[in-house]
């Protein structure tokens, strides 16, 4: 699977942009900041109905303008694709595959496959669990529509249950036979949610430390350690034990919405004691095995998006992460850099079409292509 072409007006710094891209390999390159990274942004949200970067969508239109609109033209198990999105402030996000609007956005989830590398991506070391929660939620929903509609009536009988404490205490009531709807809902569907969360990570481990040993030849030892309350004893006998403390803190204090992913380097966490080089290497190899998950599972190749991935690394491990991409393994690769340095190692080895674009303010020039001279590409 690939995108043959993308249209964008007036995402983010992007005024108006028509690109065609190669099969293999597109290469934006550019100074920070100059929307080398929003067009990746554009990619990833037409197959997961968001950007990777902002979910407030009225903060993704261009300053001083009313709409977005993103189009991408794909070839999909040898077939053509016709996405369409389309935002305008006060309004509804409409969402369109081959001219037939979405019913729920959550259809369209999977249709695409996609993984992308960013440094926003420390977060994941860096930040709480919420983010390394996410990151399990959306590969395994990438694959498994089940998995995603149980997540989704999860949240939402969460919600329900944590409205009714907040509405107990407010109206100086308790009422507890009125929750155990919502706990049988949380029970039934945590419980599902817990196990596939667990086979997922069984199945990622050792992926993910074959590309982490292949970048650092094979120095470090590194483990992702799943963490759950459902891993310490029956669920609804948790929800029973903690519903006097529920009452005052006015929330749901135990469930898989509590979730959390410990990333470990040897024996200790990653967040504590990993260099930036070890910690780029690590979202690079959890990422990667990520992709090789999803290739698995799908009948259709991810895109791979990688942006300014060569950053904090040594020379040793560009060179390994250079192999890897260059192989058969990858379909569709984008790439942001801010010179050419690392696209000229890449691009002899690829041995395949590709394509270079200059990004200067939003405005997008071709740079370079197997076949052809540079041009402009239009940017009113």
């Amino acid at each position: 699977m690939y995108i043959k072409e993308l249209s964008v007006i007036n995402f983010k710094n992007l005024e108006q942009v028509e690109l065609e891209f190669s099969h293999k390999l597109n290469c934006f390159i550019g100074n920070n900041g100059v929307g080398k990274t929003n067009l990746l942004d554009g990619i990833y949200y037409l197959s997961f109905c968001k950007s990777y970067f902002n979910s407030v969508d009225s903060q993704n239109i261009r300053h001083e303008e009313e709409f977005f609109v993103l189009q991408g033209q794909y070839s999909r198990l040898d077939e053509d694709e016709n996405i369409y999105c389309g935002f305008q402030k006060g309004q509804k996000k409409k969402f369109r595959r081959n001219k037939k609007e979405y019913k729920r956005l959550s259809e369209h989830i999977g249709l695409l496959p996609l993984v992308m590398i960013s440094p926003s991506d420390t977060s994941l070391i860096m930040g709480g669990s919420d983010e390394r929660r996410k990151f399990m939620d959306s590969v395994i929903s990438q694959n498994d529509r089940q998995y995603l509609d149980q997540l989704i009536r999860y949240n939402r009988a969460l919600l329900q249950r944590n409205n009714l404490l907040k509405y107990f205490a407010a109206n100086r009531v308790f009422e507890p036979d009125n929750l155990e709807v919502w706990d049988a809902q949380l029970v039934m569907l945590g419980e599902k949610i817990n196990k596939r969360r667990q086979e997922f990570l069984g199945e990622l481990q050792p992926i993910f430390q074959k590309y982490y040993d292949f970048i650092s030849d094979g120095h470090e030892q590194v483990t992702l350690e799943y963490q759950s309350q459902l891993n310490d004893g029956d669920f609804e006998g948790q929800l029973k034990e903690a519903l006097q403390r529920d009452r005052v803190l006015q929330f749901t204090s135990v469930g898989i919405h509590k979730d959390d992913l410990e990333l470990k380097l040897g024996d200790f966490p990653m967040k504590k004691m990993g260099s930036q080089g070890q910690k780029k290497t690590y979202l690079v190899a959890l990422k990667l095995a990520q992709f090789d998950f999803i290739r698995s599972v799908n009948q259709a190749m991810p895109i791979l998006l990688l942006d300014d991935i060569f950053d904090k690394l040594d020379g040793e491990r560009v060179e390994k992460i250079v192999k890897l991409v260059s192989g058969n393994t990858f379909g569709q690769i984008f790439i942001t850099d801010t010179n050419r340095e690392h696209l000229d190692q890449i691009i002899p080895r690829v041995g395949a079409d590709y394509r270079i674009f200059r990004v200067t303010d939003g405005a997008v020039t071709e740079n370079g292509n197997n076949g052809g001279e540079p041009k402009v590409v239009e940017n009113n």
